[in-house]
């Protein structure tokens, strides 16, 4: 069995660590992420530690100093990991002493890596989520844009996927924009609640140091410090947090991206989705398909499996820090990578989107779609709801056993055959854009409503 130095811990390994060991232990790939964020932390810890005596005014500039060197090497591409140092603490530590000698080696004084990586995933998880509600604004920004675009574009809508009652494109547009607004309170949420600093924690019952924790999280942006060292570094709520979060995001995006492939289909043509954002066939050369929201549809459930994951990973895991936790960072740096970029490209791609109204409203004048528009109009005319709806069923089922494709088709006496309360008035309500300029109410698909409800989330994202 290979193995490899175990020097980095202490005399008190005698055998070295098995290699295999080593390489399904290391995490460098997923903390070069948090590299950035562990020299934030690192920075601050020493500053605090020079503030509470425990390092000299030379020893903490030279540490500032070395700090700053590793982190223009992280950026320029000429830091050197090293695998056999396992993650990024000991390899900037490492670096660190390298660089300033023995000073170096004082910087873990009053830590652990427990608290130190505790404080890395947050800064990175804060820093990831501020941009992920930038694109959600701009996502919402694209929804409404197209909403008001087409406001008065008419179109099915549906239940059970069965053509229920005209809407107006605009409309359908805006419901989604409702879905990641929500999705935005989610994130900042989620934001609030990480922002929490556990620096000073160390391994589980904090330090003998005269520490000020409070100094750190104001220093780091945390609106707090921690009030219990176990639950500091222990908690991993906030990955669960942020996974579900995601995959709420996701699961918004993926419903959008359904609806955008079954659009484009010959059977829908409903709309056209720019070049930028399809692909074509290695054998069939007729083909344009919308591939980015099949990716989206799929990606979904890779967020759905992390939050599974992140969730099942914290359940039986005592207090305090256990190695288990390494695991939590995968699903939580896959969702916000995931999430971010899908947000970001679905925003791209809804510009690109080419409407096909008239080939909508004839849609939407299929299945009798305005068959509760009859009914409310007789309920108007003095019939109890029940049987107005038991009336306009009847004349649903003489249209189709007519062949009328619409009511309005049919002629004024074989609706009054039905109901004799009908008058020649009943046309102005047998038409779609009769049907969707009547429910202008708040909330409701009369563009004058789209139009209204897209100022008022203009305003609340300013």
């Amino acid at each position: 069995m290979a193995t490899a130095s175990n020097a980095t811990w202490s005399p008190l390994f005698k055998e070295a660590v098995s290699t295999d060991f080593r390489d399904f232990h290391e995490c460098l790939d997923q903390d070069k992420r948090l590299a950035l964020h562990d020299i934030a932390g690192s920075k601050v810890h020493a500053r605090m530690l020079a503030r509470a005596g425990v390092l000299t005014p030379l020893e903490h500039d030279a540490i500032q100093n070395g700090l700053d060197t590793i982190a223009e090497e992280m950026r320029s591409g000429a830091f050197q990991w090293k695998k056999e140092l396992e993650d990024v603490h000991m390899n900037v530590e490492s670096r660190l002493t390298t660089l300033i000698g023995e000073a170096g080696k004082k910087l873990h004084t009053a830590r652990s890596r427990n608290d130190q990586v505790a404080t890395d995933i947050r800064l990175y998880a804060r820093t990831e989520l501020d941009a992920l509600g930038d694109e959600l604004k701009a996502l919402i920004l694209a929804f409404i844009d197209l909403a008001e675009r087409h406001a008065d574009a008419i179109m099915p809508g549906f239940t059970h996927l069965q053509v229920a009652q005209p809407v107006t494109f605009g409309h359908h547009m805006m419901a989604y924009a409702e879905m990641f607004l929500r999705d935005l309170e989610r994130v900042g949420q989620a934001r609030e609640r990480l922002n929490v600093s556990p620096l000073g924690a160390a391994a589980l019952a904090g330090t003998s140091y005269p520490i000020d924790p409070d100094f750190s999280a104001r220093e780091l942006g945390f609106s707090r410090a921690f009030r219990n060292s176990l639950d500091a570094v222990s908690d991993r709520d906030y990955v669960v947090d942020i996974c579900a979060a995601g995959a709420i995001i996701m699961g918004h995006l993926s419903r959008f991206a359904e609806e955008v492939i079954l659009w484009c289909t010959p059977m829908f043509d409903f709309i056209e989705v720019g070049d930028q954002f399809c692909t074509g066939s290695s054998i069939m050369p007729q083909k344009r398909n919308p591939d980015l929201a099949e990716l989206i549809r799929g990606k979904a459930a890779r967020a759905i499996g992390n939050l599974a994951t992140s969730a099942a990973l914290m359940k039986s895991q005592p207090l305090a820090f256990n190695k288990d936790q390494q695991e939590s960072k995968p699903p939580l740096t896959d969702t916000l990578e995931n999430v971010r970029g899908a947000v970001a490209v679905t925003a791209q791609m809804l510009p690109t989107i080419k409407v096909r109204t008239e080939r909508m409203r004839a849609a939407a004048e299929q299945g009798y779609s305005t068959a509760t528009d009859l009914a409310d109009y007789l309920v108007r005319a003095g019939l109890p709801f029940r049987d107005a709806h038991h009336a306009v069923a009847a004349i649903v089922a003489a249209a189709r056993d007519r062949g009328y494709a619409t009511l309005s088709e049919m002629p004024l006496a074989a609706l009054q055959a039905f109901a004799p309360v009908i008058s020649d008035n009943v046309k102005d309500v047998l038409t779609t854009e009769g049907s969707v300029a009547c429910r202008s109410h708040r909330g409701g698909t009369a563009p004058c409503q789209v139009r209204r409800a897209a100022d008022e989330l203009r305003t609340l994202l300013e």
